[in-house]
């Protein structure tokens, strides 16, 4: 069904914190399905107030972006001599909020948005509460690359699954890990499409292509014993 509305205009999933109208993340590194890499060490629990995925899409060109926040639901990371060797964390979708500030025009309300998310067109969150990211490796990072995030000395890889099928990305990140903390943080840009989700990305109907395939998605995750 066509949807000419603001919701169809704008809907997209998980993204970057930036404001800016144009991609502030460089694109991921995807892969099918990796083996997960095997937990080691001391296992520390994921922080679940302190830790939030922020998301930011945008309309075709970089226009009218709207971003917003997702909270972390469970997981953990492992530390192994001083460096994390594992992890993984669980993302509520249920639990997706739009930014009121990402949505100045007049008639358009925010709650509208996080509603359509919420359906089959996205994400179905009533078939899909949950989203997920299990690490399938953490290598050093000789050189960070311009938009990767502040401090990044990491490359992670991952599992990612979102509405119900599993990639593998792969971004740079800053890790840092005690014997008693541990935390991630990195932002980098995914094709939503790859996840199959491609409401809005029909170049047949001007009405759906308006609205970028680039998800933007900045990982603030913190673990402690």
């Amino acid at each position: 069904m066509k949807k000419l509305s603001v919701i169809a205009l704008v809907g997209v999933g998980l993204l970057a914190a930036s404001c800016n109208k144009e991609k502030t993340a460089e694109n991921a590194a995807t892969s099918t399905e990796q083996k997960v890499a095997e937990s080691k060490g001391e296992v520390l629990a994921v922080d679940t107030a302190t830790s939030v995925v922020n998301w930011k899409a945008f309309h075709k060109g970089g226009m009218a972006p709207r971003w917003g926040t997702l909270m972390v639901k469970s997981g953990d990371l492992s530390v192994e001599n001083g460096n994390v060797a594992a992890g993984n964390f669980v993302i509520d979708m249920n639990s997706l909020k739009v930014d009121p500030a990402s949505v100045t025009e007049k008639d358009k309300k925010p709650e509208d948005l996080e509603k359509h998310l919420k359906t089959p067109d996205f994400f179905d969150t009533a078939k899909n509460p949950t989203s997920e990211f299990k690490i399938t490796s953490v290598t050093d990072l000789k050189e960070a690359p311009k938009d990767a995030v502040a401090g990044a000395n990491k490359t992670v890889s991952g599992n990612l699954t979102l509405s119900g099928k599993t990639m593998n990305v792969t971004f740079p990140a800053k890790v840092d890990a005690t014997d008693t903390s541990a935390s991630i943080q990195a932002k980098f840009t995914v094709n939503r499409a790859d996840w199959g989700i491609k409401f809005g990305t029909s170049e047949a109907d001007p009405a759906e292509w308006m609205i970028s395939k680039d998800i933007e998605i900045a990982v603030d995750v913190k673990a402690k014993k």
